[in-house]
């Protein structure tokens, strides 16, 4: 149980068998906990504190608002806050997005884009649409319709009975694991996306609803960026047989990877885009599903009405709490600090990791970045999934005061083990040097108890 707490806790922890320690405050990009001791977030928690810990100006406007107005039920009010957080995502996102539907999290902005894109094909007179086909190695959320939308098979397993959602998954855009020795980049994106065509085909044209994949792919795989050309190809496929796209930019977007909407560097529009993480750097649960004005306006032609809600959608605090957020990514010139800063940090990793005998891949955009552990580098053999590397990896960083985001399952599911670093935007020079530090001694000191 956690330090300093009394002898029994009653929060239902995630692990029930885990000592947690308390966390009591944050300065930057650093945790401290109630000994004093300090951690240095290299992960964002989970890609969320974008801004790191307690930024005056976020903390200023959660209390102003608070002391405005708490809550007003979006049944019966809108809110200043989110209209001017709305006109705010919409003026910046690609061409063709108009509204912007606010949520608590991840999970329920998927969770939305799923209902939504069925509502559309029902009011367009296309009932048979309701199948959804996704990626293996993704992640869309832990409710049950997009728990069983995701291609992450340890997180499904235990409720696999639960999840009926007719869906299928194709194979991941993945180079490092998938393209073919002497295989252009860009052919293989091609070839990658043609999985696409071939499940819709399969599935029968005229019941699949939406292809949903994030667009860098986050803690199933660790990091992936997409092929050049694959989105383009994807949006070419999807446009052929009438699906909607979807791209989850959950974990990268909010400029995670360097821009806005990270599907800019891929010089795609997709129908809905996903966020939540960065949009309010953790001071308030909120997340948001950003839709296309022609499909908002298929609603609105019939009777106007989603048939879906929750009670603390457009929450006026968590709004208040975002817009801030992103007016200070703009105002502090943090989108830029992301791009070349990042460039750095991965030149620090490869220094530090490229030629090690364990380390088969270094990759990702911006902050977004990953190290794939190999037993063997030649063949790219992953460690099994029994030897626990990544838990391992995780325990020792904590003990070293390092918080990153470890993930198994990388090579195929099963086996393979990756390292996510998401930094927070504000993240100095030295404090990246210190990162690539700490990481390297969780990773050794892991490999030993491995070797073992």
């Amino acid at each position: 149980m956690p330090e300093g707490t009394t002898s029994h806790s009653h929060v239902f922890h995630r692990d029930l068998k885990a000592t947690y320690p308390v966390a009591v405050t944050g300065e930057g990009g650093w945790i401290i906990d109630r000994e004093g001791r300090r951690y240095l977030d290299a992960s964002g928690g989970a890609a969320v504190s974008c801004l790191g810990h307690l930024h005056p100006r976020v903390v200023r406007a959660i209390q102003q608002q608070a002391g405005t107005l708490e809550f007003a039920h979006t049944a019966f009010f809108t809110s200043e806050p989110a209209e001017e957080l709305a006109d705010f995502l919409v003026s910046r996102a690609p061409k063709g997005f108009g509204r912007v539907y606010f949520v608590s999290g991840g999970s329920e902005a998927n969770e939305m884009a799923l209902k939504l894109a069925r509502q559309i094909h029902v009011e367009r007179g296309e009932p048979k649409r309701a199948h959804n086909i996704a990626r293996e190695q993704s992640y869309h959320g832990n409710t049950l319709g997009v728990l069983a939308l995701g291609g992450n098979p340890a997180r499904k397993e235990l409720y696999a009975p639960l999840l009926g959602l007719p869906v299928s998954h194709i194979v991941p855009c993945y180079a490092y694991r998938h393209r073919r020795e002497g295989e252009s980049d860009e052919a293989y994106g091609l070839r990658a996306a043609k999985a696409l065509e071939d499940e819709i085909l399969k599935v029968g044209p005229d019941t699949v609803s939406a292809f949903f994949a994030e667009t860098v792919v986050g803690a199933t795989a660790g990091a992936v960026a997409p092929a050049p050309g694959y989105f383009r190809e994807i949006r070419r496929i999807c446009d052929t047989y009438g699906v909607l796209l979807v791209l989850d930019e959950v974990m990268s977007g909010m400029g995670r990877t360097g821009t806005l909407y990270a599907c800019e560097q891929d010089g795609v529009v997709p129908d809905m885009i996903t966020t939540a993480k960065g949009l309010g750097a953790g001071h308030q649960p909120i997340g948001a599903t950003l839709v296309r004005e022609d499909l908002a306006r298929v609603i609105e032609r019939h009777d106007g009405v989603f048939r879906h809600g929750h009670t603390y959608i457009g929450h006026p605090i968590a709004c208040a709490a975002a817009l801030e957020t992103q007016k200070v990514i703009e105002d502090e010139g943090l989108l830029e600090r992301v791009r070349t800063a990042g460039e750095m940090f991965q030149d620090m990793l490869v220094d530090r990791f490229g030629q090690h005998a364990n380390v088969g891949d270094i990759r990702g955009r911006g902050f977004f970045r990953a190290v794939e552990l190999v037993a063997d580098r030649e063949s790219k053999a992953p460690f099994p999934r029994a030897k626990g590397l990544a838990g391992r990896i995780k325990t020792h960083a904590m003990a070293g005061g390092l918080v990153c985001y470890p993930g198994n399952g990388t090579a195929d599911g099963i086996d393979g083990d990756h390292v996510l670093l998401a930094p927070p935007f504000i993240m100095s020079d030295d404090e990246l040097a210190m990162v690539v530090d700490r990481l390297e001694a969780a990773i050794a000191a892991s490999l030993a108890e491995v070797r073992a």
